[in-house]
């Protein structure tokens, strides 16, 4: 005895955790991808420019030298994985059990999802018992996430895989004193320009 169903919508995932499938295309609205490319873009400047302008003896600068801290190191992490893992992106078609197929191949992990929480992450470790709020930026690499999945870019563990790299450098960057760039950089990059003016 066979039992059949009909319809055909609902596929098992493929993919290390099982989970992986496309989702419905979707890059309109706020979806798009210019809205995911000003979101990185608008992340980076800001916490460049925050760091800069508040300095590390800020407590709101330092979380930002923090936050570049962990960029860096969630950006080199994302990039040897890339290149290590070769994983083709949905849009390929050639489904979510490809790996090593060339370093051409950049789905896994997600460097936009990874950046983001690299970004949020000091911020809600510092912050967020004082402010619950602040976990309310955790919206930001899910939203990326989504839309990254949207536009057929990544599959779901490339964004977790992402996710975890962010938050992990992220939590990383908070428990030295020192942020890495502040010790690196020349004192007067790094003593706020908000203090000359």
């Amino acid at each position: 005895m066979t039992l059949g169903f009909s319809g055909g919508t609902t596929h098992a995932g493929g993919g290390p955790l099982g989970i992986d499938h496309v989702l419905a295309y979707n890059q309109s609205g706020i979806w798009s991808r210019s809205n995911q490319k000003a979101l990185a873009y608008g992340v980076i400047v800001f916490e460049l420019a925050g760091a800069i302008w508040l300095g590390n003896d800020d407590e709101f600068g330092h979380t930002l030298w923090q936050t570049i801290d962990a960029s860096v190191a969630s950006a080199v992490a994302v990039e040897v994985l890339k290149v290590s893992t070769g994983r083709p992106r949905p849009n390929t078609g050639e489904g979510p059990d490809a790996w090593f197929k060339g370093s051409g191949n950049r789905s896994f992990p997600s460097g936009e999802v990874a950046l983001q929480a690299s970004f949020v992450t000091p911020i809600i470790v510092n912050y967020g018992a004082r402010y619950p709020w602040v976990w309310a930026l955790e919206v930001l690499p899910v939203y990326d996430g989504v839309a990254r999945m949207k536009g057929h870019a990544h599959w779901q563990t490339d964004v977790l895989g992402g996710w975890a790299i962010g938050t992990l450098a992220g939590y990383a960057a908070t428990q030295y004193e020192t942020p890495f760039f502040v010790d690196i950089l020349p004192h007067g990059l790094t003593v706020g320009y908000s203090k000359r003016f």
